[in-house]
């Protein structure tokens, strides 16, 4: 298992996730959203795995109204490599497998 947790130190659901793993003493990686983004082949794989670019963006986030995105139709992708803390967190990948948010459930059929 090779587990990636993308996300913020600030981020709740991401020191959740952090610990889930912790506990069960399975290694990850931790890449801080706000030091570093995904790469691009790293982003079509989430997306891919998760169902849609859109499902990757944080509605929620002062920076997503800040830059008015609601209304943007275009260059999804690129605004989400180049301003990585609109993405939702966390992402954890296995592989393939993608998930957002805290999903213990589809974690457990990872071990």
């Amino acid at each position: 298992m090779n587990i990636q947790i993308f996300g913020r130190k600030s981020c709740q659901e991401t020191r959740k996730a952090e610990r889930y793993f912790k506990e069960r003493r399975i290694a990850f990686q931790f890449i801080d959203l706000k030091v570093k983004g995904l790469s691009r082949g790293e982003l079509a794989k989430v997306q891919a795995a998760v169902g849609g670019m859109t499902k990757l963006i944080d509605v929620e986030c002062k920076e997503y109204a800040k830059r008015n995105l609601k209304y943007m139709l275009h260059d999804i992708e690129e605004t989400l490599l180049a301003s990585p803390v609109l993405l939702k967190s966390p992402i954890v990948r296995n592989g393939a497998k993608a998930t957002l948010g805290y999903a213990p459930e589809i974690w457990q059929t990872w071990e």
